[in-house]
């Protein structure tokens, strides 16, 4: 295989394969999301094993017909923004601002000034709880429910009968223009609820509003190479909408396998194709829920086969990730790790060892190798060790 047609990456959300070497100075030594949950659940996932994902986490000894490795992040920080910039090949040499005493005075006053509405939380929370803790005070009064994590997030939840989903986004969209400088978070997300007292959900209608990236990534070199760059679930909202061709904004992982499939079936498409699959992470991760984190990779593990057999003659499958989130960890927020690298394609060697990779954006430099497009991102290729002579 001397180019390829397609590139397929998808983001395993929160999905680490152990504690990164600096993971002390997050409060995540021992933290090893992949394994933990195979560990207690033994998930059936047959497909991801034999890709490569056995000998990353020392599981199995059949050689995978996959090439398979980890990457360790450079950038400083464990959250989505930082994790996916970096895999399409910009690092940041600086963190995103977090805020673990809440957001300063002079911030909450300005957005409320802005908003013309009042503020209530404001501190670090679990956005499932805050809204059962602060939901019936917010539907009274109207007061916006503002909250933040261990991540670089300004997060803003509203009863939808309150507050309309579009006026939420137009509040957001305020929150974005206000938050820059020293207090430029990586992400402002629109957190949307239904129900009523003790029963508050969120709703499939988050939105999240990010900082533009700080410099060209993958995206914008394959779009200027006149390529198409197609982004499924929240990759839109993670790269402000730049370097993109195409986007579906699906919402949980069902809605972006089905988008995913859906292309891969058709012929008209020649690029890169970036989806992230969020719910390992949403839905379970941060809810310390195991059972659901396990069922949930069995459900994507599932659909391999069919993946790999509409990507083609020259197309590449890269399965990564941005981060952890290990539910079987202290507290409820991403964990500092590694993550895997699996990378198969019918032109491409298998069962080749990929090592510890210095940093995530290796990813970006091979697909963008493999396209033979010459760029100045971050990160090394690995295409010349993988792809058949």
């Amino acid at each position: 295989m001397k180019k390829i047609k397609r590139a397929l990456v998808v983001v395993l959300d929160g999905c680490g394969v152990g504690s990164s070497p600096d993971a002390a100075k997050y409060g995540d030594a021992g933290s090893n999301t992949l394994l933990h949950v195979w560990e207690k659940k033994k998930p059936d996932i047959p497909n991801l094993i034999e890709l490569g994902l056995g000998s990353i986490l020392g599981i199995d000894d059949e050689e995978p017909v996959g090439c398979y490795g980890r990457m360790r992040e450079k950038s400083a920080g464990k959250d989505t923004t930082t994790g996916h910039w970096e895999l399409a090949g910009l690092t940041l040499e600086k963190p995103f601002p977090t805020y673990p005493n809440g957001f300063p005075e002079e911030v909450i006053k300005k957005f409320e000034d802005e908003t013309g509405m009042q503020v209530i939380g404001n501190r670090p929370a679990s956005g499932t709880q805050i809204i059962q803790e602060l939901g019936n005070e917010h539907y009274v009064t109207g007061k916006l429910i503002v909250y933040t994590s261990a991540d670089s997030v300004f997060q803003i939840a509203a009863h939808e009968d309150v507050v309309p989903v579009q006026e939420l986004y137009h509040i957001c969209r305020t929150a974005r223009r206000i938050l820059k400088e020293e207090h430029c978070v990586g992400r402002v997300i629109a957190r949307p609820f239904i129900g009523s007292a003790g029963n508050y959900v969120r709703t499939g209608n988050r939105r999240d509003f990010s900082v533009d990236p700080f410099g060209d990534t993958m995206l914008d070199v394959l779009k200027k190479n006149h390529l198409d760059v197609i982004g499924v679930g929240k990759i839109e909202d993670i790269f402000n909408h730049r370097g993109l061709t195409a986007s579906d904004h699906a919402s949980g992982n069902d809605a972006c396998i089905d988008s995913m499939i859906k292309t891969l079936r058709k012929d008209n498409w020649k690029g890169l194709m970036f989806v992230n699959l969020v719910d390992t992470d949403q839905l379970y991760g941060h809810r310390n829920d195991v059972d659901g984190f396990a069922e949930c990779l069995e459900a994507f593990d599932s659909y391999i086969p069919e993946i790999l057999g509409l990507l083609g003659d020259d197309g590449m499958l890269i399965i990564t990730s941005d981060h952890g989130c290990d539910p079987t960890f202290p507290g409820t927020d991403h964990t500092r790790e590694e993550v895997p690298l699996i990378v198969w394609g019918l032109g491409l060697k298998e069962s080749v060892n990929l090592g510890t990779r210095a940093s995530f954006a290796d990813v970006s430099k091979t697909v963008l190798d493999a396209f033979g497009i010459e760029n100045n991102l971050d990160g090394e290729s690995f295409f010349d060790e993988i792809r058949e002579d």
